[in-house]
């Protein structure tokens, strides 16, 4: 499966973000898309998510960028989960582009929802 992950720039997403998934049992089963891991240049997400199996957009931190990858994804049928930091209350919007919402407390917490819904 193809799976791009989303984010804002407004957090320590190499750390909490990237770092996790990719020492995840699914990243080995999956290629995992991460734009910025190895270059803060502007990642060509539009072509990506047209042949994407899945996005994981980190809702926690609104962002412009974020919200037109969304809109992307959608516009090509390509299915989002959106997850949010416990205590975070997302856009009220996303629920036009995603019904799977998942509420994590911290790193590993999100892994094992994810594996659970992607494997």
């Amino acid at each position: 499966m193809k799976i791009y992950i989303g984010h804002s720039k407004d957090f320590d997403f190499k750390k909490e973000l990237y770092l996790p998934i990719r020492q995840s049992s699914f990243n080995k089963n999956h290629e995992i898309v991460l734009p910025h891991e190895k270059s803060d240049e502007l990642f060509n997400s539009k072509n990506f998510l047209q042949n994407c199996d899945l996005m994981i957009a980190e809702v926690s931190f609104s962002g412009t960028s974020l919200g037109i990858e969304i809109g992307w994804a959608n516009a090509f049928s390509c299915p989002v989960i959106c997850v949010y930091k416990t205590g975070v209350k997302p856009s009220s919007g996303l629920k036009a582009v995603s019904d799977t919402f998942i509420e994590y407390s911290n790193p590993e917490d999100l892994i094992e929802k994810l594996k659970e819904i992607i494997e």
